[in-house]
């Protein structure tokens, strides 16, 4: 069976999960590219280093965000959602979102006991240090659909 997500089921979906598929547009190039976020009061909170996505959506604010949720072919739930990029620069503001991220991310940070201490071959830095960004989109529309077998 096919069926619409509620408003109330997109939200559980975006509350549920962390990862999801950013997509801007500048021009005639579409960018769509996976990131680690929070949904909160009508948001979408997440950050960056300064790259090219972000440069996109400063000068494109419009942007759309999916997710799914699989458990096999016939029994998914996805969430596509239209909003606003508006990147947080007030001290403030930053703060705050900070604590939104770090409050839900820190479940899923490995613990310093598992973590493998032989480091013979470290990875070499070959990017430039950038300077990071934090941002929310503002949900102003969201769809979802769903199959369940």
């Amino acid at each position: 069976m096919l069926g619409n997500l509620s408003d109330h089921q997109i939200d559980q979906i975006l509350q549920s999960l962390i990862i999801g598929r950013l997509g801007c547009r500048m021009d005639d190039k579409m960018y769509i590219i996976p990131v680690t976020y929070v949904f909160e009061d009508g948001y979408i909170y997440a950050h960056s280093k300064e790259g090219l996505k972000i440069n996109i959506m400063r000068k494109n604010p419009k942007v759309c965000f999916q997710v799914d949720s699989i458990e096999n072919m016939t029994n998914w739930r996805s969430v596509l959602v239209w909003g606003e990029f508006e990147e947080l620069k007030s001290e403030e503001a930053q703060t705050e979102a900070i604590h939104i991220l770090a409050d839900r991310f820190a479940p899923y940070v490995t613990s310093e006991t598992v973590k493998s201490s032989n480091n013979s071959n470290p990875p070499v830095l070959v990017e430039k240090e950038l300077k990071a960004v934090i941002y929310r989109i503002k949900i102003t529309e969201k769809s979802g659909r769903f199959e369940k077998s």
